[in-house]
């Protein structure tokens, strides 16, 4: 069979042999997040996944989309690309963990400038350690090379997930009421979100970079490049034993945009900002950026990654649990009788 290779596209600066060295590197990588269900491998033209529900009554597809960000100027800048995509791959299973369901698949969309193999590869493995942390499979993606479109150095990174939650199980947050807890599950830092913010503040393609931050303990870099923390395992291992009413993603928009995504009408969420854990990061933020308190939750997610409502009396219970699997969860405010929104107090 003779091999693909067309010397007028590589002229034009595609070279296709490249995207086949890159899927060969990441193979390795895809393999790791390989659960029952999957069929087949890459190379087709859609990625196949066989649909267990035998404990789902009645099945329901939950589905996300996301990208990076410009989180991704970092990576360019640090010359570091490992880590982006279990923050793309947080994005979206977070989200869809909102509805209560239960990730299964992945797939990514990487557009750049130039097909550099090894970089490819490496982006895939942070994908792939992203959809092991889920418990979810990835089943294909796409590679697009696009010179004249993005610098050769660069390059963009969304993608998707599906999950299932039986319709009994979906969060029902009519079942929320005045004297519900709010637990605080921590963030690993901004996540991915704020970043045009964050480019403002610091100098980052300057002397800010590599800047030593005692209180961050190290350089600032490295510290905004901390991927985004999925939560996938512990809160559905929560939810099989406690009732969860609520559950908000932190990201862009922070506390006054997300929280109320999760509230019914009727009732608001007062949180006490004394309790809530704010790590030094933000603080640096703010202060460097003169930002008003009021847009740093706006817009950030201020240490804590996910809110879950709880009721009061399963708190002790909810915070043992999450301990357990490792987060380190604390309670943050209550859900009271209001008009829909935040109040921080």
């Amino acid at each position: 069979m003779e091999k693909s290779f067309s010397e007028s596209y590589k002229a034009a600066g595609v070279d296709i042999t490249a995207g086949y060295q890159a899927v060969e590197l990441m193979k390795e990588h895809v393999r790791r997040t390989m659960i029952p269900g999957v069929l087949g491998g890459l190379g087709g033209f859609g990625g196949l996944f066989e649909l267990d529900v035998h404990d789902m009554p009645h099945p329901v597809l939950v589905s996300g989309t996301d990208g990076v960000g410009t989180k991704l100027k970092l990576a360019f800048l640090l010359d570091k690309h490992d880590t982006v995509g279990i923050d793309c791959v947080a994005m979206c299973v977070n989200d869809v963990l909102a509805c209560g369901a239960r990730p299964l698949v992945f797939l990514d969309y990487i557009a750049c400038g130039k097909i550099i193999p090894e970089r490819i590869a490496a982006i895939v493995s942070g994908v792939a350690e992203g959809c092991v942390q889920a418990g979810c499979a990835l089943v294909g993606g796409e590679t697009a090379e696009m010179p004249g479109f993005y610098p050769e150095s660069e390059y963009d990174l969304a993608g998707f997930t599906v999950g299932a939650v039986d319709k009994a199980k979906i969060l029902d947050t009519g079942r929320m009421q005045a004297g519900d807890l709010i637990l605080a599950l921590p963030s690993t830092g901004v996540h991915s979100n704020g970043f045009s913010l964050v480019r403002r503040v610091f100098d980052l393609e300057g002397k800010d970079l590599h800047r030593n931050v005692p209180e961050l303990g190290g350089e600032l870099g490295p510290a905004l490049l901390t991927p985004t923390r999925i939560y996938v395992k512990p809160v559905l291992k929560l939810m099989e034993s406690v009732e969860v009413r609520g559950v908000s993603h932190i990201t862009g928009g922070g506390f006054y945009e997300n929280i109320p995504r999760c509230l019914p009408d009727g009732l608001r969420a007062r949180i006490d900002r004394s309790a809530v854990r704010v790590p030094p990061l933000f603080d640096l933020i703010a202060r460097e950026g003169n930002i008003p308190e009021r847009d740093m939750f706006n817009t950030f997610n201020m240490g804590v990654g996910m809110a879950l409502v709880v009721p009061a009396a399963a708190t002790d219970r909810a915070l043992a649990l999450l301990r357990a699997e490792g987060e380190d969860a604390y309670p943050m405010g209550e859900i009271v009788a209001g008009e829909k929104g935040v109040e921080l107090c």
